[in-house]
């Protein structure tokens, strides 16, 4: 086996990324829901309960558009508005357990197939791919934030 060029694994991600998309916006149609409601969702997914300005700056929308999406998907049963448990004058947004219930059965797979080809790199091999793609997320984290404030 040779070892990939590093434009490769560029364009490895770049593909991983496209499919991800799609994928995403197939989930999204099937649930009747935007992109940017899924977004949303998955933010909650991955970091739990967050404040509407925490979910807002991770969408990069403004104030008005997170009190509509929260609203929507609070309507839709995705989501749940709950006073924040140490500051009461914040209200944290987090997954409604009908969310949970809700996923359809090839997400879970999809979960299940990615955490079982996680578990086959080589465990010598993983810390370098986590660095990896963090630093690939940082980068496209970057990119979002100038692309938001062009200087």
């Amino acid at each position: 086996m040779t070892t990939p060029r590093p434009e490769e694994m560029a364009a490895s991600l770049q593909r991983f990324g496209l499919e991800r998309d799609r994928m995403r916006a197939v989930l999204a149609s099937g649930a009747n829901i935007s992109a940017t409601d899924l977004d949303a969702i998955e933010h909650l997914e991955a970091d739990g309960p967050l404040t509407q300005r925490q979910l807002g700056d991770r969408l990069s929308l403004t104030s008005g558009a997170i009190t509509m999406l929260v609203d929507r998907l609070e309507e839709g049963g995705w989501v749940r508005r709950r006073r924040h448990p140490s500051d009461r004058r914040y209200i944290l947004v987090e997954l409604s357990a009908q969310a949970v219930e809700r996923m359809p059965a090839a997400m879970v797979d999809y979960h299940n197939r990615i955490r079982a080809i996680a578990a086959q790199v080589p465990a010598q091999h993983r810390e370098a791919l986590r660095r990896f793609l963090q630093a690939a997320a940082d980068a496209a984290s970057l990119a979002a934030g100038e692309l938001s404030h062009p200087t």
